[in-house]
């Protein structure tokens, strides 16, 4: 990879991107609450697989693997629709992870991503469970594409905070009906506020200061208003290094700065597919050997008590 480590470049970088203001609306993201006693936990969202491809499909609507083209397709009405709906609702959420990154650089979602990543208050989350929990929602994309349809499904664990055994990180999901791909929603809460008041986390260990996150700033992603927390480039260098922010090769896509988009090379891209299905069919059949040979062990066993 090329990287360019100078502070002039990173400059440039800076001052290419699209504006942000910070919103003058005030924010209320803390909402102290007492947890729930903890159930026994068991994991709600299934994904057909656990590797890098089909660990971002949800399994009640996963048919194939889609082709580059289509993924993106997908995730950008995904990314439009999810956006306009809690606008419209008066719903607080914001970018985060790889999607605030995709929008560091360009505004928009990092090409090779399988998924996106956005954030709630604890507030919100509990108002999502408590009038938006499975319920469908319909989009027609401007571009006057095929109609689509999207699942908002609220994790029945989201009310408890903590992490408990990591089963359930990710408490709510926006879903592409037609395919599986989704958008993963988290909380942020205050999970221990004496010993660490103002501090807001989410159940995979990613902490901020209220003031990394608020004042939000007013953007936009993937051309629709969005929200963006106040202190965007400390979180990403925290979160993904300083590499991340001047690396301008990555997964097959070199960054072009006239443009102001990540473009892919198709054959770097083709190979790098290729290689990925290579491994997950590799970890498949290795997953079905093992399978089958605990099962040969378990008839062996049964066979042994049977003959005594």
């Amino acid at each position: 990879m090329r990287l360019h480590w100078t502070w002039a470049l990173l400059a440039t970088i800076l001052s290419s991107l699209h504006v942000v203001t910070a919103s003058p609306r005030p924010a209320t993201p803390v909402e102290r609450r007492d947890d729930p006693p903890m159930p026994k936990e068991t994991k709600y969202f299934h994904e057909p697989g656990n590797d890098d491809i089909l660990g971002h499909y949800d399994s009640r609507y996963y048919k194939r693997v889609l082709g580059y083209d289509e993924r993106l397709e997908t995730l950008r009405h995904m990314a439009r629709a999810y956006l306009k709906f809690f606008a419209e609702n008066n719903l607080e959420t914001w970018i985060a992870h790889g999607s605030l990154l995709g929008w560091w650089w360009s505004g928009n979602l990092l090409p090779w991503d399988w998924d996106l990543d956005t954030q709630v208050n604890t507030k919100t989350l509990f108002r999502l469970g408590d009038e938006f929990n499975q319920t469908t929602h319909e989009y027609s994309p401007e571009d006057k594409s095929a109609k689509r349809t999207y699942l908002l499904d609220i994790n029945r664990f989201s009310r408890f905070r903590q992490r408990g055994e990591a089963k359930n990180i990710i408490d709510a999901r926006w879903i592409d009906m037609a395919n599986g791909l989704y958008i993963d929603i988290t909380g942020v809460s205050e999970l221990d506020p004496d010993k660490e008041p103002g501090m807001l986390s989410c159940k995979n260990f990613h902490k901020y200061k209220v003031s990394d996150l608020y004042p939000m700033r007013m953007s936009t992603y993937e051309g629709v208003p969005a929200k963006i927390p106040y202190r965007y480039l400390d979180i990403l260098v925290k979160e993904y290094g300083n590499k991340s922010l001047v690396t301008i090769e990555h997964e097959g896509h070199d960054w072009d700065e006239q443009q102001k988009a990540w473009v892919p090379d198709e054959q770097k891209v083709a190979e790098i597919a290729r290689k990925k299905e290579e491994r997950r069919k590799k970890k498949a059949e290795e997953k079905q050997r093992k399978e089958e040979e605990k099962r040969r062990k378990e008839e062996e066993e049964k066979k042994k008590k049977e003959g005594k």
